[in-house]
């Protein structure tokens, strides 16, 4: 056994229950509509479920970055050595994962009664904790990985890395329905082209 493949096996495990939050979450959204469709409009007055888009799309958008990260591990694997400093470090960054994939679907239920209103409520530690791990993860990659400021001095990449950031920060600041949609339907593309192309 490697020691990457020594180290990634905790980091791995982490990164994969952060994306079984996520799953869980949606789960529990799509049950929950198809609860509503199924007994209508409920009572008199009563507001029936609906997921909405903000929600959804923001625990698609964290899966594809927890996926970005796991990525982004195997290219430094050749770097990663088993040293306190490493399993401390990668236990907080993949602990940093599973808090935000934890927040992204509301655990109390009350709190299922508007999923744009919880939006709203986790946005800014959910986007500024993906925005400093994204940090983090570019500042080891540069200093780790031999040829990676070349790369990155690529006129393409630095537009991606941009856009990347510009979003995120967008995702931080957002108010509207609308602006959020637009923020993470253009983070969700953006991965999507990167693992597509």
């Amino acid at each position: 056994m490697t020691d990457f493949e020594f180290v990634f096996s905790l980091f791995g495990l982490l990164l994969g229950f952060s994306l079984i939050e996520v799953l869980g979450g949606l789960a529990k959204a799509i049950e929950a509509q198809l609860r509503a469709v199924k007994l209508g409009n409920g009572g008199a007055g009563e507001r029936p479920f609906q997921a909405g888009w903000l929600i959804p799309l923001l625990g698609l958008f964290v899966m594809l970055d927890v996926i970005s990260f796991w990525g982004s591990a195997w290219v430094a694997r050749d770097q990663l050595a088993y040293s306190g400093p490493v399993v401390v470090g990668g236990l907080l960054f993949a602990g940093a994962y599973y808090v935000a994939a934890h927040l992204v679907f509301p655990t109390e239920q009350a709190d299922w009664a508007d999923l744009d209103a919880h939006f709203f409520r986790v946005r800014t530690v959910v986007f500024g904790m993906i925005l400093l791990l994204t940090t983090l993860q570019l500042g080891y990659l540069l200093s780790a990985i031999p040829g990676m400021l070349q790369a990155l001095s690529n006129p393409g990449v630095l537009i991606s890395a941009g856009t990347h950031y510009a979003l995120l920060m967008a995702g931080i600041f957002v108010r509207s329905k609308k602006a959020g949609i637009l923020v993470l339907v253009l983070l969700i593309l953006r991965y999507l082209f990167q693992y597509l192309a």
